[in-house]
């Protein structure tokens, strides 16, 4: 039975992992859960799980939580603050850690993982996108171990081969049979959209997803495209993929999660219905499989299944974070604090949503930060761009 720590648990990520462990009493237990202030998901956890410990990263709803859980004479403990999820993120008796909290304050938890050694499921892609060097030298020195649940990089897990899935980030593809990896993406709910239309989108609007039921800041993030832009920096240190080795399609059916092309000619896909359920299970019960919850594919139902490349001129974030990779670290953790910002007037109605590619190209060309060599200094030029953002926010007029 492996036992489980989820950050991040009443978010999207972490309901999916908590509704595979119902599922599958006798493979997990959960010893430890984590959120930010939802008390009225986390009062069901812990009711029907009883885990060890609860931490809350606001405190008022850490105090709630401890009064609910005593008049129902639960006996989970319950912590507040970063530091203490920091905490549970390293337990000794940790098997896997589900790395589901959204932003960059997933970061001190999951290198809190994986400096005890732990299995991370990682789904914070933010923590890998501005810290990858340190991220994956981390991985190696302290014999942690990653499996992406994010969709597209999951499916590529899958279709690796058994000694590339072992090895994540260290070996080279093209020695190992693999010409390319393909991401696919659905391009969001404003895929179909003029250019003309996008500074009138609601937030409501990037909020409905066609396809996915996610959180509001990744929906945003995918209706910019930024999230595959971010997805994009992921594989190139997950995968240890060159910029020759990564492309890029919309896929607006999200059949197909990813691909990976072989040097023989060869293209391997894995397909599923939108679920994140399915990369979720996979990852949890690696390298077995188990049933995950999730309906099964029909594809006698899909008329045809399209790919087209990416308009950058329509979606400009997802070249800012390409070229943001290419420059280096510090650029893309500016670019990830701007965004966040940004999105987040977007959401509070602060800002238009053509404004979220300007703000953010905006930042990124006006900073200058030297490479960063530490975890410190990683946050340091994260906090100065989140000020920097949001001076930029208040100079606009809406």
């Amino acid at each position: 039975m492996k036992k489980i720590t989820i950050l991040g648990s009443t978010g999207s990520i972490g309901t999916n992992t908590v509704a595979i462990i119902k599922n599958h009493p006798d493979l997990f237990k959960i010893i430890a859960l984590v959120a930010n202030k939802n008390v009225s998901v986390m009062l069901q956890q812990c009711e029907y799980f009883s885990p060890d410990w609860v931490a809350m990263k606001d405190k008022k709803s850490a105090d709630i939580l401890r009064i609910k859980l005593k008049k129902k004479k639960i006996k989970t403990q319950v912590l507040s603050g970063s530091k203490e999820i920091c905490t549970l993120a390293s337990l000794e008796e940790n098997d896997c850690v589900v790395s589901a909290i959204v932003g960059m304050e997933g970061l001190l938890p999951t290198l809190s993982a994986i400096y005890a050694g732990k299995t991370i499921l990682l789904a914070n892609k933010e923590s890998l996108v501005t810290c990858g060097d340190i991220f994956m030298r981390a991985l190696s020195s302290h014999q942690a171990k990653i499996i992406p649940i994010d969709s597209e990089h999951n499916a590529i897990f899958q279709i690796l081969p058994h000694f590339l899935q072992n090895n994540l980030g260290k070996e080279n593809l093209k020695e190992n049979g693999i010409k390319s990896i393909i991401l696919t993406g659905s391009g969001g709910p404003l895929y179909h959209l003029k250019r003309k239309d996008l500074p009138f989108v609601r937030p409501e609007q990037t909020c409905n997803h066609p396809n996915w039921s996610m959180g509001k800041k990744i929906s945003v993030d995918s209706s910019t495209m930024m999230n595959k832009g971010l997805e994009y920096a992921e594989a190139r240190w997950l995968f240890n993929a060159s910029e020759n080795e990564i492309d890029i399609l919309v896929h607006p059916q999200s059949v197909i999660h990813s691909m990976v092309e072989h040097t023989d000619g060869s293209v391997l896909a894995q397909l599923s219905l939108p679920d994140m359920k399915v990369a979720i299970s996979y990852a949890m019960a690696f390298p077995k499989r188990i049933l995950s919850g999730a309906n099964f594919l029909n594809l006698k139902k899909f008329k045809c299944l399209n790919f087209f490349e990416p308009d950058f001129t329509q979606f400009p974030c997802l070249k800012l974070a390409i070229d943001a990779f290419s420059s280096g670290q510090s650029a893309m953790t500016v670019l990830n604090a701007a965004n966040e910002v940004s999105v987040s007037a977007f959401l509070n109605s602060r800002i238009r949503f053509n404004k979220i590619s300007e703000i953010n190209s905006d930042v990124l060309i006006s900073s200058s930060f030297p490479e960063p060599t530490s975890v410190e200094e990683i946050l340091e030029i994260d906090k100065k761009t989140r000020i920097k953002t949001e001076k930029k926010i208040l100079s606009l007029v809406y």
